[in-house]
């Protein structure tokens, strides 16, 4: 009786090792690229949804974006340019102006008595808008409120916010809170 040759498969686990290996490092990765964004924790399943009490219309910031990539702050029509100034004006409330965001008066560990805003900036947009567009919106919102906390942390301990210790940055996240609502997109007009 005759033998049947065996087909030697002892470097074969090396050939695979290899292929693996080049693939690993010929392959090129995605990066996830996106905004950073804490979410809010998700309320008690006994909690009623009519807890939360309303915010009155002055502390609201409305931003919003069409299908045309048109923005209207507030009811008016904004370059993106005049955006994170506008968005700053909000913020600081510098004139006390009863049409800008009521404050609170907060007793902040190392910076003391400070008149925290109670404001919110909503951001909605139209499912035609440009994702471009919207991520350059959301960047002007968010570089006003890192300015705002840049002008008060250089105020109150002479240095950047960056360059602050934690507690400091802790203090001023709570003076200058980064609320930014982002509604769920809609058809808002332009486009059809």
């Amino acid at each position: 009786m005759r033998k049947t040759p065996d087909i030697p498969s002892a470097s074969m686990a090396d050939i695979a090792f290899m292929l693996l290996i080049f693939f690993i490092t010929a392959t090129s990765m995605d990066v996830d690229s996106g905004l950073e964004r804490v979410l809010p924790q998700m309320p008690p399943e006994n909690q009623e949804q009519d807890d939360t009490p309303p915010i009155k219309e002055r502390n609201v910031f409305s931003v919003l974006l069409d299908a045309n990539n048109r923005l209207m702050v507030e009811g008016e029509l904004l370059r993106v340019e005049d955006l994170r100034e506008k968005t700053k004006e909000f913020l600081t409330n510098p004139g006390n102006s009863e049409t800008m965001p009521e404050t609170k008066p907060t007793e902040i560990p190392l910076i003391g008595d400070f008149d925290v805003s109670k404001g919110v900036i909503s951001l909605r947009n139209d499912h035609g808008t440009q994702y471009g567009m919207y991520i350059a919106v959301q960047n002007e919102l968010v570089a006003a409120v890192n300015e705002v906390r840049n002008e008060l942390s250089t105020q109150k301990f002479g240095k950047k916010y960056a360059e602050l210790t934690s507690e400091q940055q802790d203090a001023i996240r709570e003076a200058i809170p980064s609320r930014i609502s982002e509604a769920e997109p809609k058809t808002i007009g332009g486009k059809k």
